[in-house]
């Protein structure tokens, strides 16, 4: 595993859950990403057009604005739309995978993830 291709490399985790948020970031970190969290996607809108994260990881289930609406306004904007974004969900459905692809979604990883699965999601991305 070649973590340091994603050394210094800006994640943003969005999960309206603290637990997930937290692991991902523990996992991120000692990976040598740098990680911006959000609670929501009201929250990760105002925090990328400020930060500009390298790859955005989103949680479907959210409350107020799900994943797959954070991820079709990500992909709206012209600044935001080549910036990678990974749907997580619990559901690994046939038809959440496609609903992600139809909101722009570049991977689906399900939860609950592993370290590994995310740093090789970055590393795919991370230029």
């Amino acid at each position: 595993m070649a973590q340091a291709d994603i050394a210094g490399t800006k994640v943003m985790v969005i999960d309206d859950s603290n637990t997930i948020r937290r692991s991902a970031e523990l996992f991120l970190k000692s990976a040598g990403c740098e990680v911006i969290l959000a609670e929501d996607g009201f929250d990760a809108l105002g925090k990328i057009a400020d930060q500009h994260p390298q790859v955005i990881f989103v949680d479907i289930m959210m409350p107020r604005l799900d994943g797959y609406q954070t991820c079709t306004l990500i992909k709206r904007n012209d600044r935001f739309n080549s910036t990678p974004v990974i749907m997580l969900s619990s559901k690994d459905g046939l038809f959440d995978r496609a609903r992600g692809r139809m909101a722009g979604s570049d991977q689906y990883l399900t939860k609950p993830f592993t370290q590994e699965s995310l740093v090789e999601a970055v590393s795919t991305y991370a230029k």
